[in-house]
C-alpha cells in the first residue's frame, strides 16, 4: 500500500505561528474536502487539541526520542487510516532538537528536520515576516541548503503587514530560489492565550477554541495555495501500520477510569488504544465534576494543569475519597506529572487525594526536557531495572514524605540524579512522561492488574 502524502510545517524557530498555520491548513484542507490526518512532531500535547478540533480527528504524536525511529513510520500510518492527506507540524526551529555532546552528525534527534528525513516527507518553511524585507531570502536559502536531506518546497510568509511589504518579500523568496505558496497578513484576532506550560488548551477553551480553529482555517483558505501544498505532499514510508497489539487481551472484566476534562488533557491517543487492546473498557471521567465510573478496577490520571484548578479539584471531595479508597485497596493507579500531583496530600495548600504522603507546589521556573530513566521498583506498571526514555513538563514540585519508594531514577537537568515519584501497592506516579506505544508490555501489565484486582468485576 502506497502511504498518504504528507506535508511538514515547519519554521527557523519558535514563535513563528506554526501552530496557527498548521491548525489552519488541517481546518481549510478538511473543509475544501480533504480528509487530514493531524501531527505533531516531539512531546507536545497542547497542539494535538488544536489539530484535533480541525480535523475532527485525533491529534497524534511523532517523537522518536520517546517511541524509537523504528515507531515513527508505523506511527504515521495508523494515524493516517481513512485520510488522504497529513499535516505535520513541526517542533521549535527545523533543525532544533535534543541537545547532545556529541558532534553534530545530520538531523538532530527528534528534530522537525529529522522526522521528515524518516518520512520522505516535503517541508514548508513558516517565516515570521515582521522586520524582515529582501533578507529573508538570504534566511530561506540558508534553511534550503544547510541539509540536503531535508527537501524544501515553499515558504508560507507569516504576519505580512502590507501588500508592499509581501512583493519585497516575495522577492527576495525568488531570488533564493523557493517558491511562496502563500502570504498570511498580521492579525491579532488569532491570538491563543498562553501560559507557562504553552498555550491554553482547547479543552479549556471550549466554544471559542472551535471559534479560534474555524477563523485559523478561514485565513489560510484566504491566503494559502492549497492546491500547491496538496499538488507538494509525499511520504516515502513504507512499514505496515502500528496495531495496538499487547498479546492475548484479559478474559476478565477490568474497568480503567480515565481522568479528562479541563484538568486532565496531556494524554497521547494511543494509550486508550492499548488499554483497550489489552481488554479494558476504558472510560473517561471529569475528576472536576465526576464520581469514578462504576466498578472501576483501575485508574490512569495523565498530565495537565491541576495548579490551574486546584480550588475546583480540591472542592469534589466525593472523587477524592473514592481515588483514595480505590488506591488503598491496593488498586492499579498510573499516574503523571498533573496526575503526580492530584495524588498528593495537597497541591499549594487544597487538599488533593492523600494517596501519596507530601505536598506539591508551584515553583518559579520550568523543569523540561527528555531523560534516560531506569525503574527502580517493581510496580503494576513495570519491572525493576526497566529503562525507558521519558520527557519532564512542569513547573510544581513535590515535597515527600521520607518513606516514600521512588518510581524512576534519572539524570535531572543539572546533571544530578533524580529520584522521581513514588510507587506503593499497586500505585506507580512520577513527573516522568512517556509515550505508552513504546512500552505496549507496559500497558498489558497495568491492564492484567486491573483484572486481578479485588475491584474488578
Amino acid at each position: 500500500m502506497v502511504a498518504t502524502p504528507g506535508i511538514v510545517i515547519a519554521a527557523p524557530s519558535s514563535g513563528s505561528g506554526k501552530t496557527t498555520i498548521a491548525t489552519g491548513l488541517i481546518g481549510a484542507l478538511r473543509q475544501a474536502g480533504h480528509r487530514v490526518a493531524p501531527f505533531k512532531v516531539g512531546p507536545d500535547f497542547i497542539d494535538p487539541g488544536y489539530h484535533g478540533l480541525a480535523a475532527l480527528r485525533p491529534g497524534r504524536n511523532l517523537d522518536p526520542v520517546l517511541v524509537g525511529d523504528h515507531l515513527i513510520g508505523p506511527l504515521y500510518r495508523h494515524g493516517c487510516a481513512g485520510a488522504d492527506i497529513a499535516v505535520v507540524e513541526g517542533v521549535m526551529g527545523l533543525f532544533d532538537g535534543r541537545i547532545s555532546d556529541a558532534p553534530a552528525t545530520g538531523a538532530a534527534r527528534g528534530s522537525t528536520a529529522h522526522v521528515a528525513g524518516m518520512l520522505g516527507t516535503p517541508v514548508i518553511l513558516v517565516v515570521d515576516a515582521r522586520g524582515q524585507s529582501h533578507s529573508v531570502g538570504a534566511l530561506v536559502h540558508g534553511f534550503a541548503t544547510f541539509d540536503s536531506s531535508v527537501r524544501l518546497v515553499g515558504v508560507i510568509l507569516n504576519r505580512v503587514g502590507s501588500a508592499r511589504h509581501e512583493a519585497v518579500l516575495r522577492q527576495g523568496c525568488e531570488q533564493a530560489g523557493v517558491a511562496v505558496l502563500g502570504a498570511v497578513p498580521r492579525t491579532d484576532e488569532l491570538a491563543v492565550p498562553s501560559r507557562h506550560l504553552g498555550l491554553v488548551t482547547a479543552v479549556e477553551h471550549g466554544t471559542q477554541a472551535r471559534a479560534a480553529v474555524d477563523a485559523m482555517a478561514e485565513l489560510v483558505a484566504r491566503h494559502v495555495d492549497l492546491g500547491a501544498v496538496v499538488a507538494a505532499a509525499r511520504s516515502a514510508v513504507t512499514d505496515d501500520p502500528w496495531s495496538p497489539d499487547v498479546g492475548e487481551p484479559v478474559d476478565a472484566p477490568a474497568t480503567v477510569a480515565l481522568a479528562a476534562g479541563r484538568a486532565f488533557t496531556f494524554t497521547y491517543a494511543e494509550h486508550a488504544e492499548l488499554l483497550a487492546a489489552a481488554g479494558a473498557d476504558v472510560v473517561a471521567f471529569d475528576p472536576l465534576t465526576d464520581a469514578l465510573p462504576a466498578r472501576t478496577s483501575a485508574l490512569v490520571i495523565p498530565g495537565g494543569f491541576p495548579e490551574e484548578f486546584g480550588p475546583a479539584l480540591s472542592a469534589n471531595h466525593a472523587v477524592r475519597e473514592q481515588i483514595a479508597a480505590l488506591a488503598d485497596a491496593g488498586a492499579p493507579v498510573h499516574a503523571e506529572c498533573a496526575g503526580l500531583t492530584y495524588l498528593a496530600d495537597d497541591l499549594d495548600g487544597h487538599p488533593m487525594c492523600g494517596v501519596i504522603a507530601g505536598s506539591a507546589s508551584f515553583t518559579p521556573s520550568l523543569t523540561l526536557g527528555y531523560r534516560d530513566a531506569v525503574a527502580v521498583a517493581d510496580s503494576s506498571l513495570h519491572r525493576i531495572g526497566d529503562r525507558v526514555v521519558g520527557h519532564e513538563f512542569h513547573r510544581t514540585a513535590m515535597h515527600y514524605a521520607p518513606e516514600r519508594q521512588p518510581a524512576w531514577r534519572y539524570r535531572g537537568r543539572a546533571g544530578a540524579m533524580v529520584d522521581d515519584g513514588a510507587v506503593q501497592a499497586g500505585v506507580h506516579a512520577g513527573y516522568l512522561h512517556t509515550h505508552p506505544a513504546a512500552h505496549p508490555e507496559a500497558i498489558a501489565r497495568f491492564v492484567r492488574a486491573a483484572a486481578r484486582s479485588k475491584l474488578a468485576g
